[in-house]
């Protein structure tokens, strides 16, 4: 390294060491980013969504501060994604079609008995679907 008059010159590069926390794009602020925006110039859109799982050359990382105060140029129009960090819930369309995939399982396949194609071996087995099988409990 180098002297100059204010004290040795510092490399480009600060470190060896990347932080793995990303930080807002905009010129001073080093505030931990939040969200992704994404510029789609043939639509003349500016897509602000949740931070993006890494980093594209061409997007930016925005802190909360600065993604809510997003503005787009005159004539363009700002589409915001809806925030999905929180875990996801199941709906009652995805624990109504649960309860059915059950209900099917544990019905006796006669057809495949009556056929004479049936591949059990367990007798325990009374039902199965799939990778999935119901069994017959013990006591009965």
């Amino acid at each position: 390294m180098r002297e100059s008059r204010r004290g040795p010159l510092k490399s480009a590069v600060p470190s060896n060491v990347v932080s793995p926390v990303r930080r807002c794009s905009r010129t001073a602020c080093g505030r931990p980013a939040v969200a992704t925006l994404t510029y789609v110039y043939a639509d003349s859109t500016a897509v602000l969504g949740p931070l993006a799982t890494y980093a594209e050359p061409h997007c930016y990382d925005l802190c909360a501060e600065h993604s809510e105060r997003l503005t787009a140029p005159r004539g363009w129009e700002v589409v915001r994604l809806a925030d999905a960090s929180g875990p996801a819930r199941p709906s009652g369309d995805d624990l109504e079609a649960l309860a059915n995939a059950v209900r099917e399982a544990a019905r006796p396949q006669e057809c495949a008995a009556e056929g004479g194609g049936s591949r059990r071996t367990d007798p325990m087995e009374v039902a199965r679907r799939g990778h999935l099988r119901v069994l017959r409990s013990p006591e009965s």
